[in-house]
């Protein structure tokens, strides 16, 4: 394989490629390129249901790179709290402590300028 013919890599691929190289394959191919694609759901309200599912589950490893994706596809800041705090009622409270230090802690990274506390 040459350098032209390897796959970009992607976040999956860099954090567990070389241990997982078949969950990379399913992570990339089946979910990023299928599901995310479907035409049902926006990818913008498919960010704002995987980080709502990701705060309700306590996943919180995830929910940094699901945070910088959701801008990506076009949620704000604002609109991020708001789903956070509003998740504080239906997933618990502390989950969304957790999350809203996390949605912080992405957007003083990302946007340094734009943080509202």
């Amino acid at each position: 394989m040459t350098q032209t013919d390897r796959p970009k890599p992607t976040a999956a691929r860099e954090l567990i490629g070389d241990f997982a190289p078949r969950l990379v394959e399913l992570t990339d191919g089946t979910l990023y390129d299928e599901v995310w694609n479907r035409e049902v759901l926006s990818r913008r309200e498919r960010s704002f249901i995987t980080v709502a599912a990701l705060v309700a589950a306590g996943n919180f490893e995830q929910l940094p790179w699901h945070l910088r994706y959701a801008v990506e596809n076009g949620i704000s800041q604002q609109e991020i709290s708001e789903a956070i705090m509003h998740l504080a009622f239906y997933a618990s409270w502390p989950k969304a402590m957790s999350a809203i230090n996390a949605a912080k802690t992405v957007f003083a990274d990302a946007f340094p300028a734009d943080v509202v506390d």
